[in-house]
């Protein structure tokens, strides 16, 4: 019996030492960056988006939502599809199109075209047949790996965010973890077919929405829980300032919203203090990076949207901290009195009064 309780012993140091020397020295594809998060400050939990209509519970994944001229709502999937239906929800949806990758932002152009920021394939005009042209997919020789958000300026111009030069969407948060500003603002110009960047080196690029009589846009860096503005005429046209900072979780999508004067935010997840202890440590996050997902830091399942006015404060800010909540949110946009709420990972969306 003692042997077989040495030998046991035995068993379990070499278990532990292989898995110390596993998360100690194995390769990961993560080069991270040291980097110190602001001071988290306290926010209020509140119950404004408890009772969300959720519908369209088949459809996985409907990162962004948009709207045609005739009022039907369209959003991409996780399949690779595009499809609209009616604003409330009620009967099947259509088939807009099939991107063959990850539609996420949309748009439509003055062309009456669905612009598309395909995670995978790029910058995508899709026809009212169903058709579809690729108008960009790198810039100055660098491809992009992770087309995010969009947004149409009234002169045609498509502004778009490339998440990361480095990881694809599935590798979302070896981006966040390495936290080594691998993403891209860039302007795509149709008439000339050229794109142009707009803004490099950002903590993960993504919500771009356009301001009022396009002087400026704005653009979420959600690995540093921050937003930027970058105005694009008068006078202080070519500057770049902080918009928000600090924000209380990971900025997803943005939109604006001229009736309100303010810009929708999804908070894609809440902050975590572990991630934030984590940030100055890079030797410490590769650890984690080679930790089997279920113990990394993961999503949480709260609901939140915030509105920001023109000179970045909040000016809303709703909740749902329930288990069974329309979360993560990834996009917000209002219209005729409704938020409609979208979700990288939740399948359907959701819609709430606004407020």
């Amino acid at each position: 019996m003692a042997t077989l309780r040495r030998l046991l012993l035995a068993l379990v140091v070499a278990a532990v030492a292989a898995s110390a020397g596993y998360l100690a020295m194995a390769p990961v594809a993560v080069d991270p960056q040291a980097w110190r998060a602001p001071a988290a400050r306290t926010w209020t939990t509140n119950d404004a988006l408890h009772g969300a209509a959720w519908t369209q519970g088949e459809l996985a994944g409907p990162e962004t939502i948009t709207f045609d001229r005739a009022g039907w709502l369209v959003t991409g999937l996780h399949d690779g599809r595009i499809v609209r239906m009616r604003a409330d929800g009620a009967g099947a949806a259509q088939l807009v199109a099939m991107t063959g990758g990850r539609p996420l932002g949309l748009a439509y152009d003055a062309q009456d075209r669905l612009i598309v920021a395909d995670a995978y394939r790029g910058l995508l005009a899709v026809d009212a047949d169903g058709g579809i042209e690729v108008l960009t997919g790198e810039q100055g020789g660098v491809p992009f790996r992770f087309t995010d958000d969009l947004a149409i300026a009234r002169d045609g111009t498509i502004y778009f965010s490339d998440a990361s030069s480095r990881f694809q969407v599935e590798d979302w948060k070896l981006d966040i973890l390495e936290h080594r500003a691998n993403g891209r603002l860039l302007a795509y110009h149709p008439d000339a077919r050229r794109t142009d960047l707009v803004l490099g080196q950002l903590d993960f690029a993504n919500g771009v929405a356009l301001g009022p009589d396009d002087e400026y846009l704005v653009v979420a860096e959600t690995a540093s829980y921050r937003l930027r503005r970058v105005w694009l005429r008068g006078p202080r046209a070519g500057v770049t300032e902080l918009f928000a900072d600090n924000l209380p979780g990971f900025p997803d999508n943005v939109t604006y919203a001229p009736a309100r004067h303010a810009f929708w935010v999804a908070i894609g997840s809440p902050r975590k203090a572990i991630v934030d202890a984590l940030a100055p440590h890079p030797t410490l996050r590769r650890v984690v990076a080679r930790l089997p997902e279920l113990l990394q830091p993961g999503v949480e399942r709260h609901a939140w949207a915030i509105a920001l006015d023109e000179q970045g404060k909040i000016v809303a800010d709703l909740q749902d901290a329930d288990d069974d909540s329309y979360s993560p949110l990834s996009s917000v946009i209002e219209r005729d009195g409704w938020l409609y709420l979208g979700s990288f990972l939740r399948s359907g969306f959701a819609r709430a009064r606004a407020p």
